[in-house]
């Protein structure tokens, strides 16, 4: 894989078109992942229309996570070889025929296939536009540390992931058809995506001879094999929190906390991705070590309180847990993307972030599945206090990880 060093358009330079791309694509990135958390506010509605129990919440959300994993190994590398773009179409068509399915069919048959199309789309598009945001940056900026394209990535990621859920929450609040709206402004928006991406420039050259095709598969390139793997646990353990907060969460705080309202749903995810955003943002300047700690501590710490607000019923204790619990896991989480598209060669960057994010999607679904699971047979309460157990035993080994790896 090698940055295209195409001729200069008369008025426009290489490096502002590599430039202008660059924000381009973080703005479909953004708009990406928020469609994929549309329907996180719009569970309870679901589940009052159709009678889901917080047991089916889970299955769909499964379901989308699937499809998410089933799209890396199957083409999240696939870009490396024949370019980012036709892949962003790719990507961007699967979500256009989702949101066609959200308005169409609103019955659990067409949600689940719905989220399925939306899953696979992204599963397409995180490693591709992550590794796509890196070399357009890396081409109008060869001079340049990464630090604009590590906000900026992580940004687009959680902050769509965040904008998704208030779009969605806040248009269901004050529309009179909340399960169709929020598809259908989104629908726009994809659109949209489709031209910018046609207007980008670029990365990658065709290879002469293109390899054979395979599966992707767990293959994360780097010789610090540690370092690879304290990346891999960090990646899973915070995308279970963020797994939380788009599937369970909503309804947790309808039931549990006695607060119904579709704003307040959607608001509490936003909360979430939003400071997991904010956290990858400040903290760009701090060393790598001192990042990897002040995550893993941050997040561990959030559990903590959040399951205190559980247990108390109160809507402050939970929301602050779930703020600094997101902080942390934005930050553990931009420590794992760093390593890993520093650790991988050029020609396999699009394949390994493929993989680390084929962890991370796993980490959405056991976790929230055995939160379904529990919802079963004991009160939500719970399943929250044995969440948070088994989620401080897997920190404890991530920082156990790393400090065999510094020593």
């Amino acid at each position: 894989m090698t940055v295209l060093l195409e001729r200069p358009r008369a008025s426009i330079p290489v490096s502002r078109r590599h430039g202008r791309g660059f924000w381009l694509i973080a703005a479909v990135y953004l708009v990406a992942l928020a469609f994929s958390t549309v329907p996180a506010p719009l569970y309870p509605i679901y589940q009052r229309v159709d009678g889901f129990s917080a047991f089916t919440v889970t299955v769909v959300f499964a379901t989308y996570a699937v499809g998410v994993i089933t799209s890396l190994v199957l083409a999240g590398h696939v870009s490396d070889w024949v370019g980012r773009r036709r892949i962003l179409y790719a990507a961007l068509g699967l979500e256009i025929a989702a949101g066609v399915l959200f308005l169409t069919w609103s019955a659990l048959p067409g949600l689940i296939a719905a989220r399925f199309l939306t899953g696979l789309g992204v599963g397409m598009l995180t490693a591709t536009a992550t590794a796509y945001l890196l070399e357009l940056h890396k081409a109008h900026r060869p001079e340049a540390d990464g630090t604009r394209f590590e906000i900026v990535s992580s940004a687009a990621n959680l902050g769509g992931l965040g904008a998704g859920t208030l779009v969605a929450g806040a248009l269901a609040q004050f529309v009179t058809s909340p399960l169709r709206t929020p598809y259908a402004v989104f629908l726009v928006l994809l659109a949209l995506s489709v031209v910018a991406v046609a207007v980008a420039p670029e990365t990658v050259d065709a290879p002469a001879t293109r390899p054979a095709y395979r599966p992707q598969g767990v293959r994360i390139a780097g010789r610090d094999r540690t370092a690879v793997l304290v990346a891999a646990v960090s990646s899973f353990a915070a995308f279970a929190v963020f797994g939380l907060f788009t599937s369970l969460a909503p309804s947790f705080v309808a039931g549990a906390l006695h607060q119904p309202s579709r704003l307040l749903a959607g608001l509490t995810a936003f909360l979430v991705f939003a400071a997991g955003a904010t956290g990858q943002a400040v903290s760009g300047r701090l060393t790598p070590r001192t990042r990897f700690l002040g995550g893993l501590i941050a997040q561990a710490t959030g559990l903590v309180v959040l399951t205190a607000g559980m247990q108390a019923a109160s809507l402050t204790l939970f929301l602050a847990g779930g703020v600094i619990a997101g902080a942390g896991a934005g930050v553990l989480f931009k420590s794992a993307v760093g390593t890993i598209a520093a650790g991988a060669p050029a020609a396999r960057r699009g394949e390994s972030l493929a993989g680390l994010f084929l962890i991370a999607y796993a980490g959405l679904i056991g976790p929230v599945l055995g939160l379904g699971v529990a919802g079963l047979h004991v009160a939500s309460t719970t399943s929250i206090l044995w969440f948070t157990g088994v989620m401080l035993a897997l920190l404890a080994g991530v920082a156990w990880l790393g400090w065999r790896r510094g020593r």
